[in-house]
């Protein structure tokens, strides 16, 4: 499958890699530009490939990886969506890593604001309750697998995703829909920042 990234941060790289290594193509995008990605996609390796904002969310699937404050302006700037399945990796904080402050989305999770931004869509929340080095480290954890939680309105977006992390290595816990298990994943919930590992034989 070739999967679309929009924002190439940190948390982007962590899960291209997981995917990389599944079998999966790579094409990473960011707001500055193919020519700033040259070393990103070369340390990523085989697989990995620098596109526009445009051609990454032409993917099948596409990864919103973005800071929630530029997450507005990204949607509104992309073309119409065509039933592309997303999965909103972002948290609600304004502001950069160091200088976090919590963004009031009301009694709405962000994903139901993703899909209000992104009609079209088939928005998946997943993922952003990991940190980042839980995210780049290996699913399996001394005889145990990691776990990762979706949550989405469409089941049958929910399923593809669920299949494709668990295609990474990842034991996968359906929260729900979008409202109800976003609040439980999102900055704020309790699940956020926490790593929960599922035990059983897996080789």
């Amino acid at each position: 499958m070739e999967i679309g990234t929009i924002g190439a941060g940190d948390f982007a790289q962590a899960f291209a890699k997981q995917a990389l290594k599944a079998g999966h193509k790579v094409k990473l995008s960011n707001s500055r530009g193919l020519e700033s990605l040259r070393e990103t996609v070369i340390q990523l390796g085989s697989g990995a490939t620098a596109a526009t904002t445009k051609e990454a969310a032409a993917c099948e699937v596409v990864l919103l990886a973005v800071p929630w404050d530029n997450v507005p302006e990204t949607l509104v700037s992309l073309p119409k969506w065509k039933n592309q399945i997303l999965i909103d990796g972002t948290n609600p904080f304004h502001g950069k890593a160091g200088t976090f402050k919590p963004a009031d989305v009301g009694n709405l999770s962000t994903s139901q604001l993703v899909a209000a931004l992104a009609p079209g869509a088939r928005v998946v929340k997943a993922l952003n309750n990991m940190t980042v080095p839980n995210l780049e480290a290996d699913p399996l954890v001394n005889g145990a697998r990691r776990v990762a939680f979706i949550s989405a309105d469409d089941d049958g977006a929910k399923k593809r995703v669920q299949d494709l992390l668990e295609g990474f290595g990842y034991a996968v816990v359906d929260l729900g829909n979008l409202r109800d298990g976003g609040l439980i994943q999102q900055a704020g919930g309790p699940l956020a920042g926490r790593d929960f590992l599922e035990r059983g034989e897996y080789r």
